[in-house]
């Protein structure tokens, strides 16, 4: 009776702002036959370091976030921003 537990990224989404959604699923497994599973998910905005996740998903950051996609991003945060100071006053 072997018991074994693996980790693995099987979702990379990309979400309309261009922000990546990455699942990972833990399985176990006795004998090859998978007694049970859980799923786990991050998110990461363009142009955030993703230099710690796995190349597959630094691959698929390199090919989203192009300089239109971060800078679209990027002023759509400061525009909310600028908003939500207005609300305070």
């Amino acid at each position: 009776m072997a018991l074994t537990k693996t980790v693995a990224i099987d979702k990379i989404e990309i979400v309309e702002n261009g922000s990546l959604q990455i699942r990972t699923k833990t399985t176990i497994e006795e004998d090859g036959v998978e007694l049970s599973s859980s799923y786990s998910r991050i998110s990461r905005t363009p142009g955030s370091d993703v230099s710690a996740l796995s190349a597959r998903v630094q691959a698929v950051a390199t090919c989203v976030w192009d300089t239109v996609t971060v800078n679209a991003y990027n002023a759509e945060v400061a525009a909310a921003a600028t908003a939500a100071a207005a609300e305070d006053d």
